[in-house]
C-alpha cells in the first residue's frame, strides 16, 4: 500500500518533465499506455482509508493530454521544416549551369574566358572605369565604360592584359570608379559567376549557391540569366 504516492509521484513528475520544455529529453519522456500504466497501478494500490485524489488524477490526465499536444505539434513543424529544407533544394537545382548576378569584388577568370559584371552607376556620373587587378595589388587591366541613366550598367573584361596577351587564367580583384563632375567617387561592383551546386545551410536552412567565384546565398543574388 505504501507504493501509492511513489508511483503518482512517479507520474506527476513524468507528466511535469514532459510539459516543461521541447524537445524532451529521451530518458524523461512518457507514452500514453506507459502512463495510464502507471494510473493504474495508482488505482490499484491506493489506500483504501486514504484514496487518491480525483482532483490530482484528473490534473494528471489533462497534463498527459497537453504533453501528446505538444509532441504532436513538435513532429508536425520537424515535418513541416524537413518539407521546406527539400523543396528549397530542388528549387535551387534549377539554377545549375545558370549565370548569376551578385555583390562582390573578386572573380576568377578561366583560360580563354572573360570576366563579366555590373555597377550602379550614380546620378550624374559622367564615366565609369573598371580596374582590374592580381591578388598582389598589380595593374593587369584597365577601361573605361558609358554610365546608362538608370538600373545597372554592365561591363565586362576580355580577360587581355594592357600589353594585348591573355592573362593566366586565377582570381582577379575588380575595382569601379564612376567619374562625377571633378570628384571620383569608388563604387560596390557585381560580379557574374555560374551555379555548379546548391548546398542547404543547416545553421539558418538558408540556400547557398556554389559558383565559379565560390560560395553566393542564394538572397545576394540581383539577377539570373
Amino acid at each position: 500500500m505504501s507504493s501509492t504516492p511513489a508511483v503518482g509521484a512517479a507520474a506527476g513528475a513524468a507528466v511535469a518533465a514532459s510539459n516543461s520544455a521541447l524537445p524532451i529529453p529521451a530518458n524523461m519522456q512518457i507514452s500514453e499506455s506507459q502512463f495510464l500504466e502507471l494510473i493504474s497501478t495508482q488505482l490499484k494500490n491506493q489506500n483504501p482509508l486514504s484514496p487518491a485524489d480525483p482532483t490530482q488524477f484528473l490534473s494528471q490526465l489533462e497534463g498527459m493530454s497537453e504533453v501528446s499536444s505538444l509532441q504532436n505539434v513538435q513532429t508536425s513543424i520537424d515535418n513541416l521544416t524537413s518539407s521546406m529544407q527539400a523543396s528549397q533544394v530542388l528549387s535551387g537545382t534549377a539554377l545549375l549551369g545558370h549565370q548569376v548576378l551578385s555583390a562582390g569584388s573578386t572573380a576568377n577568370l578561366s583560360a580563354g574566358g572573360a570576366i563579366s559584371g555590373a555597377v550602379t552607376a550614380p546620378a550624374g556620373a559622367s564615366n565609369l572605369t573598371v580596374a582590374v587587378t592580381t591578388a598582389s595589388g598589380a595593374l593587369v587591366s584597365a577601361f573605361n565604360v558609358a554610365p546608362q541613366g538608370s538600373g545597372l550598367t554592365p561591363f565586362s573584361w576580355n580577360g587581355l592584359a594592357a600589353n594585348g596577351a591573355a592573362a593566366p587564367p586565377g582570381q582577379y580583384t575588380i575595382t569601379v570608379n564612376a567619374t562625377v563632375g571633378a570628384s571620383t567617387q569608388a563604387l560596390s561592383p557585381l560580379v557574374q559567376s555560374m551555379v555548379q551546386s546548391v548546398t542547404l545551410d543547416s545553421s539558418n536552412n538558408s540556400l547557398n549557391l556554389n559558383t565559379t567565384n565560390g560560395t553566393v546565398p542564394l538572397s545576394a543574388v540581383v539577377s539570373v540569366q
